[in-house]
């Protein structure tokens, strides 16, 4: 088979193969959610409060409420769909 012949003749990317790697990745991170549901605050990285200018004084996170970490994503639809299978039974 020439070189020529045989570059026209590939079909392309596999995506069977990336299909599944895909799939394994949402539930490597799934699992990842359950096991750690929480994740640092990016706001204030995790301190859950700012300091004045001064230094004396300090205030607590809006975004997370002066906790320091916020549920994951992934967490809330896990949580989500737990709450949809209890409602059924």
């Amino acid at each position: 088979m020439s070189p020529l012949l045989a570059t026209a003749s590939h079909t392309g990317p596999n995506l069977g193969a990336w299909l599944l790697l895909a799939v394994l990745a949402a539930a490597g991170y799934l699992l990842h959610c359950v096991i750690w549901p929480y994740r640092a605050c990016r706001k204030c990285d995790g301190a859950g409060r700012f300091r004045s200018p001064s230094g004396r004084a300090w205030r607590y996170c809006n975004r997370c409420g002066g906790k320091g970490a916020q549920l994951r994503p992934g967490r809330r639809v896990w949580t989500h769909l737990k709450g949809i299978d209890r409602n059924r039974r």
